[in-house]
């Protein structure tokens, strides 16, 4: 393919409360044994672009550990592969990233170092399955500088937290407004772009001499009325995770049997780092109900309609419904979890009983097991 990959995978967002203390949205659980980030690593590869580069911030540790190795993706090549870029003090600049663009921009080299005429950009905190090539041929016919991919949201959708669009006949985006108080539109933009690599370079270039610092505001949004920037309209499954109650709902929705099938039976696939770890064991007595179970796990009690991602222990008489157990949790005997999200590496003890109840609890608890 014709363009070079950057994932922004470096911000955080105080929505998803005590969930990123530790990690980076990014590096999000999703579905018992992907992160968030597999799912633009998987399109990237699956769409041939050979050279990816994969901008990280916050809470970089988890990230860094989970793209150790870029194999898993398919980018282990000579030509192109995965970069894993870290704000870095050098002679010129010691500023962390300031905002997506100045991110870019502290890359700079990663796009001139490239010959590929196109950049595909996207964010690494959403959920979806995407062919860029398409994205790309569209682009090219509309003779666009800028093509963002949107989706039209449902009425009843909280879409002031979005980029709000509004098109044209031809898709040519007239309007762009980044998390109005009342939007105006059902139409969002998705953080997907397509931009040429030169062009790109010159607007960084431009947007560091004046000190502005973000991609939307100060070149999308800026520059609507100066440059041909369309839209490219998806109707295809596409959540984004910033949020707790969207990771809860985005991890739910591997529920239902259409959305499994999508994202793990229809070609292309998605990929993520492999564990060498044993299948899940059911002990006797166990009941389990439209749930998935990932590998490592011991399971004993009830589960329903809930994710247990990999090496969860669930204890004698538990019951557990409607939640999320993340990696590595030991859950105690007679314990009853109901619309709750158990963050990874806990303890939680026997006989206790955790239920949300207006919204999703977020439940943490020390990890005990290991303490001399």
């Amino acid at each position: 393919m014709r363009a070079i990959g950057i994932i922004l995978a470096g911000g955080n967002s105080r929505r998803m409360k005590e969930l990123t203390q530790k990690r980076a949205i990014s590096a999000m659980p999703i579905a018992g044994s992907y992160r968030a980030i597999d799912f633009a690593l998987s399109n990237m590869s699956n769409s041939h672009i050979q050279k990816v580069g994969v901008l990280i911030q916050y809470n970089a540790g988890s990230l860094n550990e989970h793209l150790s190795s870029s194999k898993w993706w398919d980018f282990g090549r000579k030509q192109g592969g995965l970069s894993v870029f870290t704000p870095t003090v050098t002679a010129e600049n010691s500023f962390w990233y300031r905002g997506t663009a100045d991110a870019i921009y502290q890359n700079l080299s990663f796009l001139k170092s490239s010959h590929e005429p196109y950049v595909v950009m996207t964010s690494g905190d959403c959920v979806y399955k995407m062919d860029y090539n398409k994205l790309l041929e569209y682009h090219i016919a509309k003779k666009a500088d800028v093509t963002i991919v949107c989706k039209e949201m449902p009425k009843d959708c909280d879409v002031e937290r979005y980029g709000i669009l509004k098109m044209d006949e031809e898709c040519r985006i007239q309007e762009f407004e980044e998390k109005p108080v009342v939007a105006r539109s059902n139409t969002i933009s998705c953080g997907i772009y397509v931009i040429r690599r030169r062009l790109l370079i010159e607007m960084l270039e431009r947007c560091s001499m004046e000190d502005r610092y973000d991609f939307v505001t100060d070149i999308l949004i800026r520059y609507k009325n100066q440059k041909r920037i369309f839209g490219y309209k998806i109707r295809e499954y596409w959540r984004n995770i910033a949020s707790v109650e969207d990771y809860f709902a985005a991890n739910m929705d591997f529920l239902k049997p259409d959305i499994r099938d999508y994202f793990f039976k229809q070609y292309p696939d998605i990929y993520s780092k492999v564990d060498d770890l044993p299948p899940a064991k059911y002990n006797v007595g166990v009941r389990l109900s439209n749930s998935l179970i990932s590998s490592g796990c011991i399971i004993n009690g009830t589960v329903e309609d809930s994710v247990i991602f990999k090496k969860s222990f669930i204890g004698n008489n538990c019951y557990i419904k409607n939640s999320i157990i993340l990696n590595d949790v030991y859950i105690g005997d007679n314990t009853h979890i109901e619309n709750c999200i158990v963050e990874s590496h806990g303890t939680v003890h026997p006989n206790v009983y955790y239920k949300g109840e207006d919204q999703v609890k977020i439940v943490i608890e020390k990890n005990e097991r290991y303490i001399l």
